[in-house]
């Protein structure tokens, strides 16, 4: 879904009157994920995005009925995991995967990033991570296994979903490592080689 589309249907219920305006809700959304991203969530209140985005706080709520349905509906808008194309391997294909590992946080993951802590006491904050990030990466790692499914080399059930498993928990280490530099090209690679690829068959290695 592109900002666009999902500017166009914001979430949560909305009052009766006359039609939402669809430039000033993206106008909003586009000002919490920059909120989100500089500042955190503990700086998102409907006072500040209505000041940065010159519009009135019933043009917020109109739409969002909370701060926490304004995130997870700006987090919608977010792509945090991109299916890598085939590169012919598993080990190209999770080295593609884990190529944004190779640069700083961006602005959208920033924001997600600043939602992490409150997520564990805000039923709202952890659907929108989960639809922004967990099945998305839950979606790549299953069009990966399919993809060996395809050259001939089925994996374990089991461990796809061991794998799927460690890859989530290494997002959020790297959304909450603010102080970590980017990996390196060949650290991504040793990465993958040496923590990854052993999880999926203990020979994976010998196959690519």
């Amino acid at each position: 879904m592109t900002t666009t589309d999902a500017s166009a249907q914001p979430a949560g219920p909305r009052s009766p009157g006359r039609p939402l305006s669809t430039e000033l809700s993206g106008q909003l959304v586009s000002v919490a994920l920059d909120i989100l991203a500089d500042e955190g969530w503990g700086r998102l209140n409907s006072d500040r995005v209505a000041a940065r985005a010159r519009a009135g706080k019933a043009g917020i709520y109109r739409r969002w009925p909370t701060m926490s349905a304004l995130a997870r509906h700006a987090l919608s808008t977010a792509t945090l995991v991109r299916v890598p194309e085939d590169s012919g391997s598993l080990l190209g294909d999770l080295c593609q995967l884990l190529q944004p590992w190779t640069r700083p946080l961006d602005r959208l993951e920033r924001a997600a990033a600043s939602l992490i802590g409150a997520a564990r006491h805000d039923e709202e904050l952890r659907a929108g991570l989960d639809e922004a990030l967990v099945r998305p990466l839950a979606r790549a790692v299953r069009e990966l296994a399919a993809r060996e499914a395809r050259r001939g080399r089925p994996l374990p059930e089991s461990r796809v979903g061991l794998l799927e498993s460690v890859l989530q928990a290494l997002w959020w280490q790297r959304y909450t490592s603010f102080a970590a530099a980017p990996m390196t090209t060949a650290e991504v690679h040793q990465l993958v080689r040496e923590a990854l690829l052993p999880i999926i068959e203990p020979d994976a290695v010998a196959h690519v």
